[in-house]
């Protein structure tokens, strides 16, 4: 709920500053205000954009990013190695509901990635229904045929281990072995299935876009606040 009342820890352990019964030990260690009056009680009442730590706003109480996922993250919270959630502040791993991917890329895909801790906006995005557009790079193993992108488009790829056909998927030629893909689905390793099927197979593969927001912008590892 945007601007929600409620007690001062309450907000702090929700947004990931410290746990509520740490609350009255931050209040002591940190200036905290509410309408720019500095407070002591935990337990005291207010409005969330009244509230400032050390002169500045309060974190959001929904956050929704883009970030540039490097080679080697893993989109999980609980698996060993280089997690994608290290990425970020790491008050915003501590805030509830807990802030999770919007769908995940592989290990060795790059790009762009949303994490949110919305969850309606999660479920919106990652539904079946939602053909959400994805624009990926891919480098390929092997040169083009030259059917591909007839064959993508067609709207009648079957994939391994599927009922259906795909959605028509848009291809964009770069160089022989360098191409763009455009998708609206996001069915489990889909890319890298998709030029399998064509008798190819992806050596690098970034995604450019998702929900029509681009990374051209970001480093990777970097983020930046999006709205949807």
């Amino acid at each position: 709920m945007a601007n929600s009342y409620k007690r001062i820890d309450a907000h702090l352990s929700s947004l990931g500053y410290c746990t509520r019964g740490e609350a009255k030990k931050f209040l002591r260690i940190f200036e905290v205000l509410v309408k720019d009056k500095r407070v002591f009680d935990p337990s005291l009442k207010a409005y969330h954009d009244d509230i400032k730590i050390n002169g500045e706003p309060i974190d959001a109480e929904t956050i929704t990013i883009l970030l540039n996922k490097p080679n080697g993250f893993i989109c999980s919270h609980n698996d060993a190695g280089s997690l994608i959630y290290s990425l970020i502040p790491q008050r915003w791993n501590r805030r509830n509901p807990k802030i999770s991917t919007v769908g995940r890329l592989d290990v060795d895909t790059t790009g762009a990635i949303i994490l949110t801790d919305d969850g309606d906006l999660n479920h919106r995005l990652t539904s079946p229904k939602s053909d959400v557009v994805k624009v990926y790079e891919a480098t390929l193993a092997k040169p083009l045929k030259g059917d591909e992108a007839q064959i993508f488009a067609s709207g009648e790829l079957m994939l391994n281990g599927e009922k259906k056909p795909l959605l028509s998927a848009k291809l964009e030629i770069i160089t022989p072995t360098q191409v763009k893909l455009e998708i609206v689905e996001g069915k489990y390793h889909q890319v890298k299935r998709m030029f399998a099927a064509v008798g190819n197979r992806v050596v690098k593969l970034h995604r450019l876009n998702f929900a029509g927001f681009d990374v051209e912008d970001l480093k990777e590892g970097e983020y930046k606040f999006i709205k949807l």
